[in-house]
């Protein structure tokens, strides 16, 4: 057969990348042009952050580590394709494959940030102490049930869960306790509360107040995700459309007021824990944050006021590759969306920041200490995807909350992967792998048919109330675990590897009851001591405020310099919103 000599064009000498035979010289040569203006674009931005490099970036055998690899480092010209430039680029630069920094980890290391939280505020605050002595380098706030649902710790409802799975929170004077001797000017705080995230975060803007910090100093993020509790979590108090109205507030008021503070953590986290694939994840994650911009329009704000605090809450799931191809593909989508959908104009608007907390769902409570090294993968996967700061699991956390021992050994995890093995001494390692690259592609067109079909069925409320997510989550754990079940799927220790007769032997942290007793009479103490008059006038003012159409945040910050409870602020606004009922699913 005989051979067309067209086939063999190249580019100085070296063959074409596939596909590229059909382009023409002339237009190979201008994604070249376009390929070393960017590459000088990205040099002067590393350069230009004024950072000193306080540390040698060496491999174990001391050669010199580049802070970024191309295609030039090995010779392979021919990999410089038309391609490169619009889905690959520079850190710091449209679209954000390889990271929203132009320095990434060479200028900062990621936010190491443990999930903590328990039993009374004298001892989460105690805990935090110990955390940050550790070199903890930023705090995540849990909050047991009642608190997330909206309940105070004396409420029925409450009773056997308080401090039970995080630490009770009830008024302003249990959120100062919390911060005790923590100065708010210098950390970050991640509080994870939905359905009463404004009252949460009034409180922490007072306990600022009080220490002298003004609102415009505070750094941090409020999960403040209520679409992905429809979705997947499950703890919602009111119903979507007033919900929304809430988090619009919140936006608006922390744009003016709070501007370094994150106000939605927009959260794939909790889907993925439902049993969710990484493309559901991406995809359902994604719409939701298209949904929060939507609605911040639809209220009346630009878009380029609000979307810049917007973040996002990712999961580590086991599957190295796939996790790290997630990440990539979820800046490159909401770079392109916020820019070509949204018309966002401000760069800090195209940005996806996010966190990445490892897989809870992955861990067995048989062979605990297998944990460890999943953990330490799934850590490893958010570094190598750009996270911005990371959370690792305790081996323990499938029996209870974690020790001090087991929180020490995860984040022990995070400074080996950030010291030790090298991970975080050039700026996205793996680009240009022929197999991350084809996942991040594959990952990216799943995710845009999920939008397409979202799009038809009438957005992400619509398709909430058709079950339309849930079931595909359902499906998709439902299949998970018959691969378990048939041995298709291994897991290690629970249906391979078992050990007979094994006992687990690890020290687990107990919450005592002394706790809920403890926790009600301060609730108590503070109900005496308060001025109840103020009380109650605030509480109407919310009323009316929320009944209008008036920016509830100024309105709720009275409410809680008054030591409102937060279930009586709660209550206040279940009277106006009414209470959320999901629909039955099948």
């Amino acid at each position: 057969m005989k051979r067309n000599p067209k086939s063999s064009l190249s580019v100085e000498g070296k063959p074409l990348a596939a596909g590229e035979g059909d382009l023409g010289s002339e237009v190979i040569e201008e994604k070249n042009r376009n390929f070393k203006q960017a590459h000088r674009q990205w040099e002067e931005s590393f350069k230009g952050t004024g950072r000193k490099e306080k540390r040698k970036f060496t491999t174990v055998s001391m050669e010199e580590v580049k802070p970024l690899y191309t295609p030039l480092d090995s010779g392979e010209v021919e990999r410089i394709g038309p391609k490169y430039v619009d889905k690959l680029g520079f850190p710091g630069q449209y679209p954000y494959t390889r990271g929203v920094h132009p320095t990434m980890y060479r200028g900062r290391i990621w936010t190491m940030r443990q999930f903590s939280g328990f039993a009374t505020p004298r001892e989460t605050n105690q805990r935090y102490h110990y955390l940050l002595k550790q070199g903890q380098t930023g705090l995540s706030v849990a909050f047991d049930l009642p608190t997330l649902m909206g309940y105070d710790s004396d409420h029925p409802r409450s009773k056997g869960e308080v401090g039970k799975c995080g630490v009770a929170v009830d008024s302003l004077k249990d959120m100062e306790i919390i911060f005790d001797g923590i100065c708010l000017d210098r950390i970050s705080t991640s509080m994870t509360i939905n359905a009463p995230s404004s009252i949460l975060l009034a409180m922490y803007v007072v306990v600022g107040e009080k220490q002298g910090v003004a609102s415009e100093k505070l750094t941090g993020t409020l999960q403040n995700d209520i679409l992905k509790e429809y979705i997947a979590q499950k703890e919602w108090i009111y119903p979507p459309e007033p919900s929304m109205r809430l988090i619009t507030d919140i936006m608006e008021f922390c744009a003016e007021h709070v501007p370094k503070w994150n106000t939605i953590s927009i959260s794939g986290y909790h889907i993925r824990e439902a049993g969710a694939t990484a493309a559901q994840e991406l995809a359902f994650t994604l719409a939701d944050g298209f949904a929060y911009v939507e609605a911040g329009i639809k209220a009346g704000m630009e878009v380029d006021t609000f979307a810049p605090r917007l973040s996002y809450f990712f999961n580590a799931h086991l599957d190295l590759f796939e996790e790290i191809a997630k990440y990539r593909a979820a800046r490159r989508i909401w770079a392109r969306h916020m820019r070509e959908r949204y018309k966002a104009k401000k760069e800090a608007s195209w940005l996806l920041r996010f966190h990445t907390q490892t897989a809870g769902c992955s861990m067995t409570a048989q062979q605990p200490e297998n944990n460890i090294v999943r953990t330490a993968f799934e850590a490893l996967a958010g570094v190598l995807g750009g996270t911005q700061s990371l959370h690792t699991n305790s081996m323990d956390e499938t029996l209870a909350l974690p020790s001090e021992k087991a929180v020490t050994i995860a984040l022990r995890s995070q400074q080996i992967i950030s010291h030790e093995i090298g991970a975080a001494n050039t700026i996205d390692p793996l680009a240009g792998s022929y197999y991350l690259e084809a996942l991040t592609d594959r990952l990216e067109g799943q995710a845009e048919r999920y939008f397409e079909e979202i799009d038809k069925r009438g957005g992400v409320l619509r398709c909430i109330e058709q079950g339309y997510f849930q079931r595909e989550i359902a499906d998709s754990a439902y299949r998970y675990q018959r691969e378990i079940e048939k041995k298709e799927r291994i897991i290690v220790g629970v249906n391979d590897y078992v050990i007979e007769g094994e006992e687990v032997e690890i020290p687990l942290l107990e919450i005592d009851e002394r706790v809920e007793r403890e926790q009600c009479q301060a609730l108590k103490e503070v109900r005496q001591s308060r001025d109840n008059d103020k009380v109650k006038r605030t509480l109407a003012e919310l009323k009316k405020a929320v009944r209008g159409n008036d920016n509830h945040m100024p309105v709720l910050l009275e409410c809680v310099r008054s030591y409102a409870t937060e279930g009586e602020i709660v209550e206040v606004l279940k009277s106006v919103f009414g209470e959320y009922t999901e629909p039955p699913i099948f």
